[in-house]
């Protein structure tokens, strides 16, 4: 499949868009008075609830739609196409719980930080390696998740735009994460945002090794496209329970992460009901 320049760059902006989010939770760090912990906690569950959904009802169902063609077309039998999707939706999971095992956890970038720590810290260059490890590990996961919005803002617009602004709420607190440890390390509000924003340009990078990379073999053999929604799919799924709701609980309460992920389900279904 042949795409525009205008496609492609747009699918690109929304990539970079949601990377580059990070740079947001870097200057609510700084220029918010407090940490809103109601409103990440909603926004943060939203955004789970919008990659639940659009993971299980449109990617696993695209993924599953394209090989079964493929298995009508005489090219693989219709269980194998199933059978297929449904592996490549748990390679996903696995590709994406194999980048979060190497993570050693007392230096995990999902441990949640506040805009309180920045007043209350004192300047500590000991914090810089953490800082660092912390944006790079962010990069290392924005990776993935740059595929997927690329990919998917290519094949649909409906599930490009939300899982682009899903995996945008997602970004605010990674830039938090990676800023305030930083600023303690310097002292400097302008390296601290810097960095943080840096880290989000991983996911870019990830759009641009899909185009490059994963292109030229959709001509060649078509049943990729579905092996990559179904992993998408399974790399949102996790990311949504391993990442998302407990952060969404750890900001605020239980039962506003749960609205929030109730909100995003419900939006998402509209959005793709008045599109359809």
């Amino acid at each position: 499949m042949e795409y525009t320049v205008k496609e492609l760059l747009f699918a690109l902006g929304l990539t970079l868009f949601a990377g580059l989010s990070t740079g947001i939770g870097s200057a609510i760090a700084f220029f918010a008075k407090r940490t809103n912990t109601r409103f990440l906690s909603i926004s943060l569950g939203f955004s789970a609830g919008v990659m639940i959904y659009v993971s299980f009802v449109e990617l696993f169902f695209k993924a599953r739609t394209s090989l079964e063609e493929l298995g009508a077309a005489g090219s693989i039998s219709h269980t194998m196409a199933y059978w297929l999707a449904v592996l490549s939706f748990f390679g996903g999971i696995l590709i994406i719980a194999l980048i979060d095992r190497l993570i050693p956890n007392v230096e995990n970038p999902h441990e949640m930080k506040t805009v309180e720590m920045i007043s209350q810290g004192n300047k500590n260059p000991a914090l810089m390696r953490m800082g660092l490890f912390t944006a790079l590990v962010i990069g290392i996961h924005n990776f993935p998740e740059g595929i997927a919005t690329f990919v998917s803002a290519l094949s649909d617009l409906r599930l490009g735009i939300p899982i682009a602004i899903a995996i945008a709420i997602h970004n605010i607190p990674e830039g938090i994460a990676v800023s305030v440890p930083i600023y303690f390390a310097t002292g400097s509000k302008r390296k601290a945002f810097w960095y943080s924003f840096s880290s989000g340009l991983a996911e870019p990078v990830g759009a641009i090794a899909a185009y490059f990379f994963l292109a030229p073999l959709l001509h060649q053999y078509p049943a990729i496209i579905g092996v990559i929604f179904a992993a998408i799919a399974g790399i949102m799924v996790f990311i949504s329970i391993d990442e998302l709701l407990p952060a969404a609980e750890e900001y605020g309460e239980h039962h506003l992460a749960i609205y929030g992920l109730i909100a995003g389900m419900v939006l998402m279904a509209l959005s793709l009901l008045m599109f359809e």
